[in-house]
């Protein structure tokens, strides 16, 4: 998967098909660190209207200390993805 990093918002993500689950998803690596994988469709807590699910990560594996989330955030906005990816980037360095 090509990954971008440090992307703020999900204009400037590069989405890939996933073929297991139907959806797409796209991964940011922070400088700080953290990732954060973003994922659309298919089995993703999404819907039409909301259709992001954002989940931090480190070392490629959720993280569910960081004080943006103790689990996945389903059910987001496009600006409400950008909010999320923004905290992610502004997280002190792991």
């Amino acid at each position: 998967m090509k990954e971008v990093n440090n992307a703020v918002k999900i204009s400037d993500l590069l989405f890939k098909a996933n073929k297991t689950n139907g959806g797409s998803r796209a991964v940011s690596n922070f400088d700080n660190g953290y990732q954060a994988s973003v994922i659309t469709g298919g089995w993703a807590y999404s819907n039409e209207d909301t259709p992001y699910e954002i989940a931090v990560m480190c070392n490629y594996d959720l993280c569910y200390d960081t004080p943006v989330t103790d689990g996945v955030l389903g059910y987001l906005t496009e600006d409400a993805a950008n909010e999320i990816l923004q905290q992610i980037a502004a997280l002190p360095k792991r």
